[in-house]
């Protein structure tokens, strides 16, 4: 039978392995483009779990440990990869609901669930992917099922399963098989059942490479962690800074540790040249304070009740820590928005056009479901339409909706920054949410948009090789250019998507790389190519990745 203590450090030691393999994954993506990168992305998403799962106490069940993997799973979700991963384990969560511990049945319906959960989430599935993968794995741990009464027999079966399906995608998908690597995402999922296998089957946690991946901690039983608040002598957790006085009443910190020692005892005093730093674990938390102020002004004061902490925390909350409870806004106005983007003028235009909340992220730093439903609750509205602006953001996004609390999210699939730019000028606040949330699609279907990056790795598109460092220009996510300059692709990029009578206005926004005279002069070859029939103007987006980001309207 599986454990919830094998299913908790199973999932630790999956996290360990495909982290220590996260390079290689990265490496099998065969589109050139910087981005997430599929090994980092389900890396992230999985060490977000096994750091919960660490937390867990030895005598957990099941149903506990796959529940609380499954919710740290999809608030941790970067990617798409990410998201499908944490769908799969939502199946997990589902078929060992109810149980103390799981037989090959219940590991058996617990994958179907899984898959039935990726599949549903994707809108158009590709064979040949994760997807391939997770559902041969599945289909093959159901018959094994059906002979075999022990569950890691089962899991075997399906590991078994899903490298045998891996080393068939390229024969599913084309462009693998040109590059001559298999799915990175199957791959993933490979290395995340491995590290699974390897505690279920031989007792061993795989053990990160680095020194830096998640370590169980044999937690005590809940009942231990609830009687140890007896335990406590200290009760309360006094930590703050004091900025020197000039004339404050004392000046020797020496005494202010001597005055904490005698009334508590973890004492740290720390004095450097404008600052003390103070910790103590005291009955006398006013006294605490109240010492400090003879030395200065105290900045930073935080008192954590630590007998009520161990009393009513999950088992694993260590000495003097709590959860942090994100900040949610009472949904006061009738609409706002949320928008992702990354670089410091792109940040302001959003804020000026009327973004309530923006999320720091985009190609390469793929925000979480977490972050995203972070800043959909600290939106003060009661519908909030939200903007990933980037294809690998849109199923976190999709995910972290339902979540939202008291509020109506309407996510709309941007793929790019100026398809989030126009659908928000679109946006009429007298209009209904259905019919702004229609005519926000509308508006942002109509934008083309030109990209402007280099080339991360050595590929080969449309036969035409492409180099490490070279200049791509993109056309609505193809490439379409390539080059050494950035200001000739970025003008032939524009060229090719601008039609006369069709469109009259393109934004050029400059990011890091590029600069406002390399963006003038981009400018000056279309005004010359398409005269009056076009508007161009020029914004600092200063974003990272794309030298250029061209929006033709």
């Amino acid at each position: 039978m599986i454990t919830g203590l094998l299913f908790r450090d199973s999932i630790i030691s999956a996290a360990n392995n495909i982290s220590n393999s996260r390079q290689a994954v990265d490496a099998l993506n065969v589109f050139p483009v910087p981005d997430g990168d599929t090994g980092t992305n389900m890396s992230m998403t999985i060490t977000a779990a096994a750091k919960e799962m660490a937390t867990l106490a030895d005598d957990c069940t099941i149903e506990e440990a796959s529940s609380k993997c499954a919710s740290a799973l999809l608030r941790g979700a970067r990617g798409n990869s990410g998201v499908i991963l944490s769908l799969i384990f939502r199946g997990f969560s589902k078929g060992f609901r109810g149980l103390e511990s799981a037989g090959a049945k219940d590991l058996a319906n617990a994958l179907k669930e899984g898959v039935d959960a990726a599949y549903k989430a994707v809108m158009k599935p590709t064979e040949g992917t994760i997807l391939t993968v997770v559902r041969l794995a599945s289909e093959a741990a159901q018959e094994m099922a059906k002979i075999q009464d022990d569950p890691l027999e089962v899991g075997f079966a399906a590991l078994t399963a899903a490298k045998e399906a891996l080393a068939k995608t390229p024969e599913l998908l084309p462009v693998l098989k040109k590059a001559g690597v298999v799915d990175a995402g199957g791959q993933g999922l490979v290395l995340v059942f491995e590290g699974m296998e390897s505690v279920w089957r031989n007792g061993v946690i795989v053990q990160p490479l680095d020194g830096s991946g998640v370590t169980p901690v044999s937690m005590p039983s809940k009942s231990t962690v609830a009687n140890a608040s007896d335990d406590i002598k200290f009760g309360y957790c006094s930590e703050f800074l004091i900025e020197k006085n000039d004339s404050a009443k004392e000046k020797d910190p020496l005494k202010l540790r001597a005055y904490l020692e005698s009334i508590g005892d973890c004492v740290v005093v720390v004095d450097d040249s404008s600052i003390i730093k103070v910790h103590v674990h005291s009955n006398e938390p006013g006294n605490v304070i109240q010492a400090g102020l003879k030395y200065g002004q105290l900045i930073n004061i935080k008192i954590d009740n630590m007998r009520y902490q161990h009393a009513n925390a999950d088992v694993g909350v260590k000495d003097g820590e709590k959860p942090v409870e994100p900040e949610v806004c009472e949904p006061e106005n009738e609409y706002g928005f949320v928008a992702v983007c990354a670089g410091s003028g792109l940040e302001e235009l959003f804020s000026d056009i009327g973004a309530d909340t923006i999320v720091s992220g985009g190609q390469t730093m793929n925000p979480s479901t977490d972050d995203i439903l972070s800043a959909i609750e600290k939106t003060p509205a009661k519908v909030v339409y939200v903007l990933p602006n980037n294809k690998n953001i849109i199923m976190a996004a999709e995910q972290a909706g339902p979540m939202a609390k008291d509020r109506d999210v309407r996510v709309l699939p941007t793929k790019t920054i100026p398809q989030g730019i126009s659908a928000m000028l679109s946006f009429d606040e007298t209009a209904s949410a259905d019919e702004n949330q229609m005519n926000m699609i509308s508006a942002f279907e109509n934008v083309e948009t030109a990209q402007v990056t280099f080339a991360a790795r050595d590929s080969e598109v449309d036969g035409k090789p492409i180099k490490k460092g070279e200049i791509m220009g993109l056309c609505n996510g193809k490439i379409k250019f390539i080059g050494e300059s950035v200001t000739d692709i970025a003008i032939k990029s524009t060229q090719k998507l601008f039609k006369k009578g069709e469109h009259s206005l393109i934004t050029i926004i400059f990011g890091e790389g590029a600069s406002e005279e390399d963006a003038e002069i981009v400018e000056e070859a279309l005004s010359k190519k398409f005269g009056n029939d076009v508007e161009i103007s020029i914004v600092n987006g200063n974003q990272p990745i794309y030298y250029f980001i061209i929006s033709v309207e």
